[in-house]
């Protein structure tokens, strides 16, 4: 495993990269909500973490996430970003033997959607039912994970028309355009997977459509707010092993509280609450493929969550 010191220094670059980032968009933002985050569930899953007498039963991973998110809006449009730092406390990485890996992991994931409202940009009023606006949406994904199985260097860039539905807060629906790579730095057997050397070339998928849902919406004066995301992912053919991959569906929401409704700090500053997500197919892993060289159940995830925020 690469020190974690490493890692750290990859995690805070990538933080002073969304620093900036959050700096120079909201000196020109119409409106701006930057927190510090945290969460943590005991339920988490990763492919090919799979036990038992024939490697099929999945191991349950603990994970806290600490999070620098940024949201605002400008006369043209939004910019939307996240980096996540995942730190996996057992099951998922030091040992990995036959596929059955144990131990601690951290990852790094950094996510980045700019929306271009076209309405706005016209000029124009472009409102059809429920659908308030039509835009652009552009964007990328970056992943540094160390851990002993796989050592994902995933990137992955988006483009694609995005509807904008007129709801209190913000619900943006995109159908996108993905193109997606993956440069891993493996420790399980060379036979097992297929190469011999433990790291390869970068690997691009096939091109392949995604629909990804975005939302914040207050529940009127009431403190509470339904927020998340829900990413389907189309198969994107191949793998870097030569194994068909799966059609991803990923739904993460919550539903938090802003304690200043009572009286815990000043509104819109301090929020709680409980998270759920449901991540089948993991990455294009197919859960249903059993192991030992299959990602098997592992590759399906359905994690709760207890969440806290600090908004500055």
């Amino acid at each position: 495993m690469k020190p974690l010191s490493s890692f750290l220094k990859k995690s805070l670059q990538a933080a002073a990269l969304c620093g900036v980032l959050a700096a120079t968009s909201a000196s020109a933002a119409d409106w701006s909500d930057t927190y510090l985050g945290w969460r943590y569930g005991t339920k988490f899953r990763e492919p090919f973490t799979n036990t038992g007498p024939t490697n099929n039963d999945p191991n349950d991973i603990t994970k806290n996430i600490v999070n620098l998110n940024h949201a605002s809006g400008y006369k043209y449009g939004m910019n939307l970003f996240n980096v996540d730092f995942l730190l996996s406390q057992r099951n998922e990485a030091a040992n990995c033997q036959n596929f059955q890996c144990q131990g601690d992991a951290t990852d790094a994931y950094l996510f980045y959607r700019h929306i271009l409202d076209i309405g706005k940009v016209l000029d124009k009023d472009l409102r059809v039912g429920p659908i308030q606006g039509w835009g652009v949406a552009a964007g990328f994904d970056l992943q540094s994970k160390t851990d002993a199985g796989y050592n994902s260097k995933k990137r992955m860039a988006v483009l694609g028309p995005t509807a904008m539905f007129a709801v209190p807060g913000y619900l943006n629906v995109s159908l996108l355009e993905v193109w997606e790579s993956n440069q891993p730095c493996t420790t399980f057997p060379p036979f097992a997977v297929g190469y011999p050397s433990n790291c390869i070339s970068r690997y691009r998928y096939d091109m392949h459509p995604m629909l990804w849902a975005a939302w914040a919406i207050p529940f009127g004066s009431s403190g509470f707010s339904f927020e998340g995301y829900l990413n389907w992912i189309a198969q994107k053919g191949k793998n870097e092993f030569g194994a068909d991959t799966a059609a991803e569906t990923n739904f993460d929401g919550q539903i938090m509280f802003d304690l200043g409704r009572v009286g815990f700090g000043p509104k819109g500053t301090f929020k709680v609450g409980l998270e759920y997500q449901y991540w089948k197919n993991k990455f294009g892993n197919d859960s249903t493929v059993p192991g030992p060289n299959g990602p098997g159940p592992g590759a399906f995830a359905k994690t709760p969550m207890i969440r806290a925020e600090y908004h500055f």
